[in-house]
């Protein structure tokens, strides 16, 4: 299906960020009441997730009713309309709930499938990542700027994040060790910011498995249009999750996975 133009205003990004920081900072290094969602493991929620996802979700039935919704914490709602908003409301709750700002709030748009526009807040140090067609761009202390991906092309040069080497299953675990072999400099732990940090060129790629789209569909229009490639371990859409691989280029992306499918 051909996609018409949707133009997506950067300013109703910043009042969706305006109020999800409502709702989650005045929770964040709180004491409260963390649950469990799954059994035989942990994956935490708290009500600063629950009450953050309520709230963007009622901006955007305002602003945008015929809009489908999609979110972590409440499910779809219209998903099956052309435009759909795709939510996380805190990515990188186990920082949340340490007390380590690096979590932040993730909303993206696709069009029959595309993400299209996203944007990433980070309401304790007072940034905002947004990319709505026209480039990727930096709002916060430091001013505003447009963002755009490093020159690293080699391996031996890139610096790569992943949330933690033990996201990822056998096969896995040992092609994305012989990927951090390779490379200059390898850190772990900070989720959607490591994305951002990537479009704004102060890292070289990111690698990661397990995510859900909530996780990655605000981030790809924010790395493509600062310059980047994002996709699946295969080369394929990311819009889905599973794993990923993102890069400041294609030359990179492209050494990226033919390290990961050595041998």
């Amino acid at each position: 299906m051909q996609n018409t133009e949707i133009v997506i205003s950067p300013d109703f990004l910043r009042r969706l960020a305006v109020v999800a920081s409502r709702e989650a900072l005045p929770r964040f290094r709180l004491p409260g009441a963390v649950a469990n969602k799954i059994s035989g493991g942990f994956d935490p929620v708290t009500e600063a997730d629950r009450e953050t996802e309520k709230a963007i979700r009622e901006l955007i039935r305002t602003e945008y009713p015929k809009h489908g919704i999609l979110g972590e914490e409440f499910g779809n709602e219209g998903a099956d309309a052309d435009l759909v908003w795709v939510i996380d409301p805190i990515d990188g709750t186990r920082s949340f709930i340490s007390g380590i700002p690096l979590w932040g709030t993730l909303v993206g748009l696709t069009q029959n499938g595309d993400a299209i526009a996203g944007m990433m807040a980070q309401p304790f140090i007072g940034e905002l990542f947004y990319a709505t067609g026209n480039g990727a761009f930096y709002e916060g202390p430091h001013g505003q700027s447009q963002l755009s991906t490093s020159a690293t092309k080699e391996l031996s040069d890139a610096t790569l994040f992943t949330t933690t080497p033990a996201i990822f299953e056998t096969a896995r675990r040992a092609s994305y060790d012989r990927l951090e072999r390779q490379v200059r400099l390898a850190r772990y732990g900070t989720d959607c910011y490591a994305y951002c940090m990537l479009a704004a060129g102060h890292i070289d790629c990111v690698v990661e498995a397990g995510l859900f789209s909530y996780d990655i569909v605000a981030l790809i229009p924010i790395i493509e249009q600062a310059g980047g490639v994002i996709t699946d371990w295969d080369g394929g859409p990311a819009e889905h999750g599973g794993g990923i691989v993102a890069a400041a280029n294609a030359a990179l992306h492209a050494k990226i996975l033919a390290s990961l499918h050595e041998g």
